[in-house]
């Protein structure tokens, strides 16, 4: 049977320096088990997604030290890290052990402690989901890689900034009216293409930001739930994970993401759905391309044929398809060890009815996670309680 999850919970994501990731982490924790007779004590294991704690904290060793400080100091417990995607493998890992009859109960979070370092540290901490020899030691950073992505996009389909920028303008104006988003100011497309260059074509506003944040949720197997009558916010109906190179040198086309092909293929057919079925979407928007080329990949649009979501509001709150009703990363925040948990957060809110930016009759989500430019990808399919 399909894992429940039966409660869900996010920080603000946003800077929060005279933070730590345990306290982060804690406050999501405490949030979750106020919405649930669960406490810490029942959970089998805790999971923890996190990228870049030992990098920017000094602390490694997370999953012990964040079992303790939820109070669940003897369950098993493990740090997972995937880069950018490592929320989404948490929770996929989460997954399995409750499917294999491993565990019962389980906690799946992620935490990501970023601004107490410096601009410089950071990009050289997040440096670490690229090829060091091959791109690293070559000066390309990730503003750099998904320029490259971007301008080889808009070479073979016609595609142009104004198509990036209605992407933010979107994801933006979703964010004002959610309360856990680090920006909460609209834009217009003049103010994407008049912001700060970073790496042609993208500019400031095609880019996410450096966020701090924690997320969790609570997972229980169906025979628990029932057993003990808990009330059930949503249930995970499949998941996928796929992988590619890490450099983008190393890949058949830059104008793809085939792990995020594969990793749907997987979700789709472990959930006995199709992408037509799909009612609410959170897609992984580090950069404005991201969002073009992830739909391309999950099945939503034909390649070349992306930019048309944002562009002709097909994926807008009241479109067909809405995607990143939460502000997505671009609006929302990415604290990148936390992204794949929170993204889930978000969709169970909405598959109970209870979002800011509510989609009516919202019944099946997907959230889609990635790590460096494409070389980890997850996606996680979920269904209504």
């Amino acid at each position: 049977m399909a894992p429940q999850i039966v409660s869900a919970a996010s920080t603000k994501y946003d800077k929060h320096p005279e933070s730590s990731s345990r306290e982060l982490f804690s406050e999501a924790a405490v949030q979750a088990f106020e919405e649930t007779s669960i406490s810490p004590g029942d959970l089998d294991a805790v999971y923890v997604g996190n990228f870049m704690g030992d990098l920017i904290e000094d602390q490694g060793h997370m999953g012990a030290l964040l079992a303790d400080h939820v109070g669940a100091r003897e369950a098993a417990s493990i740090r997972i890290e995937s880069a950018c995607a490592s929320g989404g493998a948490t929770l996929r890992q989460a997954v399995q052990a409750i499917e294999s009859g491993a565990a019962d109960v389980v906690l799946a979070g992620g935490v990501e402690q970023m601004s107490v370092a410096d601009i410089e540290h950071v990009t050289d901490a997040l440096a670490n989901a690229a090829d060091d020899v091959y791109e690293n030691e070559q000066g390309l950073t990730f503003p750099g890689i998904y320029a490259l992505m971007a301008r080889r996009y808009m070479h073979e389909f016609d595609a142009t900034n104004e198509d990036l920028a209605a992407v933010s303008v979107k994801n933006h104006n979703n964010a004002v009216d959610n309360p856990l988003a680090q920006f909460q100011k609209e834009l217009s497309v003049n103010d994407v293409l008049e912001s700060k260059p970073i790496a042609t074509p993208l500019v400031l506003h095609d880019a996410c930001p450096v966020s701090d944040g924690a997320s969790v949720v609570v997972l229980v197997s169906d025979e628990f739930a029932v057993d003990h009558d808990l009330d059930v916010s949503a249930r995970i109906l499949g998941t996928g994970q796929s992988s590619d190179a890490v450099a983008l040198q190393d890949r058949a086309a830059i104008t793809r993401t085939p792990a995020a092909e594969r990793a749907a293929d997987a979700a789709y057919a472990d959930a006995d759905i199709t992408p037509e079925d799909v009612d609410v979407v959170e897609v992984h928007d580090c950069f404005t391309i991201a969002e073009i080329l992830a739909l391309e990949a999950l099945g939503f649009y034909e390649q070349g044929e992306g930019t048309r979501g944002a562009v002709e509001g097909e994926t807008a709150i009241d479109g067909q398809l809405p995607v990143n009703t939460s502000g997505g990363l671009l609006g929302k925040g990415h604290p990148v060890g936390v992204t794949g948990i929170g993204q889930v957060v978000e969709l169970t809110k909405q598959l109970e009815g209870e979002h800011p930016n509510q989609v009516d009759s919202a019944e099946v989500a997907l959230a889609h996670n990635v790590g460096g430019s494409g070389a980890s990808t997850t996606v996680t399919i979920l269904g209504g309680a």
